[in-house]
């Protein structure tokens, strides 16, 4: 958990290196009168990941396990390497784990469903998955729990039950809803609209020593440190493109200790050697970069939105009310701030946001079984994003306010 009373000391103290850092996006650099917010959709890439990908297709490009000849082979070296980066990026320090690659998230997920959890379930049994989260991490339980039924097989899929006082997962009820029968439990790191880290570490104390834990970390890792050691869950599920390399890529780490050994089914085809490589190198650099100091400056930016925001009469920040003091007591949003306007509508300030180069996302989040939070303005920031750009938004929030008063 993030409490933080002065965002603007750990601006100050970071402001050189963050300078240094932005200047290696070239489409941040190319581009400086542009403020690109919109992170938590897709990051910007620095030059060394596009550097190692055009020097992978200018050197050594060829297919993965299908030669002998030395860039086939050299390939399939990569690959294979990458899946140790994954793990040292995770704090991976076991023996049993392992490592697919996977299209992203969403696919990564589904794979947890369709090639794993699948025969693991009976007639009977009970999982627990979060229903307020990403639609990706709600949609692959519930199309499991109709796949089965057409099979015979009745499982009850339950929402992870949530507090509402601190956006969190409720840790004190999750006990009262776990059975002999509960087989599986799916969670989220970060929430993609309301930028909270969900404790998940809680979640395991709540369950129990055997049961699953599924981890959506498309928010987390790039972002932030994460620690599989820290965490006991049993994957770990991530996209390519949020934490800095390219589209089409991501992977599912599996700690093969609760269950069956973890493994894609079917012919695998073709791997996305382009993207496999862009994500080694992006970790390579989030490392060189410092993952906690990033973690600080998208926090800190975090902060100083909220801040601005909570002071302005008209405007409504999403999720939980009680991180909207600069003084709070519960953890303040981590880089993602989700907001609406009473009078202004999303779409339209997301458009006045537009008009002064301003990037942010302003239209449904695909938030499951949240429609009510749909179409709202959501401002991520990532390690290329400054205190003034925050400050730019903040100023067109004000000037529309002023329009219509």
């Amino acid at each position: 958990m993030t409490t933080m009373t002065d965002p603007d000391k750990i601006l100050d103290r970071l402001a050189h290196w963050q300078r240094g850092l932005r200047e290696q996006f070239p489409i941040i650099a190319n581009n400086p009168r542009l403020a690109y917010l919109d992170s938590a959709s897709t990051t910007q890439k620095p030059a060394a990941v596009l550097d190692a990908v055009t020097d992978y297709l200018t050197t050594g490009n060829a297919n993965a396990g299908r030669g002998s000849y030395p860039w086939a082979t050299a390939t399939t070296a990569r690959i294979e390497a990458a899946r140790d980066r994954v793990r040292k990026a995770l704090d991976d320090t076991g023996t049993e784990s392992s490592v697919e690659f996977v299209g992203g998230t969403s696919d990564g997920l589904r794979a947890v469903a369709r090639d794993w959890l699948a025969d693991l379930l009976a007639d009977g049994d009970e999982i627990i998955v979060p229903f307020g989260d990403h639609e990706a991490n709600l949609r692959p339980w519930l199309d499991l729990r109709q796949d089965l039924a057409h099979k015979g097989i009745r499982i009850t899929v339950l929402p992870m039950p949530v507090d509402a006082a601190s956006g969190d997962y409720d840790h004190r009820a999750l006990p009262s809803i776990v059975t002999a029968r509960t087989r599986f439990v799916a969670v989220t790191h970060v929430h993609h609209v309301f930028g909270t880290d969900l404790n998940v570490h809680r979640v395991r104390e709540a369950v129990g020593p055997n049961v699953p834990i599924c981890l959506d970390a498309a928010q987390s890792v790039g972002h932030l440190p994460v620690s599989v050691t820290d965490l006991d869950v049993d994957f770990v599920v991530f996209s390519g493109h949020k934490m800095l390399a390219l589209p089409g890529v991501g992977a599912v780490w599996a700690r093969n200790r609760r269950g069956p050994r973890f493994a894609l089914r079917g012919w695998a085809g073709t791997p996305n050697v382009v993207g496999i490589v862009s994500m080694t190198a992006a970790f390579d650099w989030l490392d060189g970069a410092g993952l906690a100091d990033i973690g600080a400056w998208t926090t800190a930016l975090g902060v100083r939105l909220t801040d601005g925001l909570a002071q302005l009469a008209g405007v409504r920040v999403l999720g939980c009310q009680n991180s909207l003091t600069a003084d709070s007591p519960v953890q303040r949003r981590q880089g993602i701030v989700t907001f609406r306007h009473t009078r202004v509508r999303s779409d339209d300030l997301g458009f006045v946001l537009a008009d002064q180069g301003i990037m942010v996302r302003a239209d449904s989040h695909c938030q499951a079984g949240r429609k009510s939070d749909d179409h709202a303005v959501r401002v991520s920031a990532h390690v290329y994003n400054t205190p003034e750009e925050i400050d730019r938004v903040l100023d067109v929030v004000r000037m529309c306010e002023g329009a219509m008063s």
